[in-house]
């Protein structure tokens, strides 16, 4: 860049988008301090658009909000480890998981043994 062209351009008056740019911002920093900062741009430009009836773009709110470093508050849930059901009843088989000495204590469960699913058969009289 030239020496005057940069000398040309930091004399140079706003541009009428810089203008209206600072306007919005002002009303956009109004609507999130009026929403105790908790309006992200989705709720600011629905309160632009349907409150005060300003035609203005998604990404322009979220540009100005952005640069003025103001965001709202997110309240997404948080997923649960699972975690297992404390047991319903007692052990009534009474399962002793020490073993006394060593290859002494063997364990299986059902889903070792293939098995076919016969259906209840109803009794009637």
């Amino acid at each position: 860049m030239s020496t005057s062209g940069y000398y040309e351009w930091a004399s140079r008056l706003p541009s009428p988008r810089a203008i209206a740019d600072a306007t919005l911002t002002m009303t956009i920093r109004r609507i999130h301090s009026a929403s105790r900062a908790t309006y992200g741009a989705p709720r600011v430009l629905a309160e632009l658009r349907l409150g005060l009836g300003v035609q203005v773009g998604r990404k322009r709110v979220a540009r100005l909000m952005r640069l003025d470093g103001l965001v709202g508050v997110s309240h997404r849930r948080k997923r649960q480890a699972w975690k297992p059901d404390t047991a319903t009843h007692e052990d009534l088989v009474k399962w002793q998981f020490r073993a006394d000495a060593p290859t002494r204590l063997w364990l299986t469960d059902i889903t070792e043994h293939k098995t076919a699913w016969i259906p209840a058969v109803v009794a009637t009289r």
